[in-house]
């Protein structure tokens, strides 16, 4: 994993599908959901941290953006 597409691609392979409209409220849903995965012992902790890492970025760049 790399990007946010690769989460969006890496969470449908759990048969979750996220797109709300808002892409912050997305990324929240996305953390929600990698975590949820984690605790239920579906996925391995190296793709849970690079997951969070990305989707954490991700959120940090949408901040900024939206400050400007």
């Amino acid at each position: 994993m790399k990007n946010f597409y690769d989460i969006q691609q890496f969470l449908k392979r759990y048969g979750t599908f996220i797109y709300t409209g808002d892409r912050m409220a997305d990324l929240e849903l996305m953390e929600e959901e990698i975590s949820e995965l984690y605790q239920s012992r579906l996925i391995e902790v190296r793709d849970f941290q690079m997951a969070l890492l990305i989707v954490r970025r991700e959120r940090q760049m949408e901040r900024d953006k939206r400050k400007k």
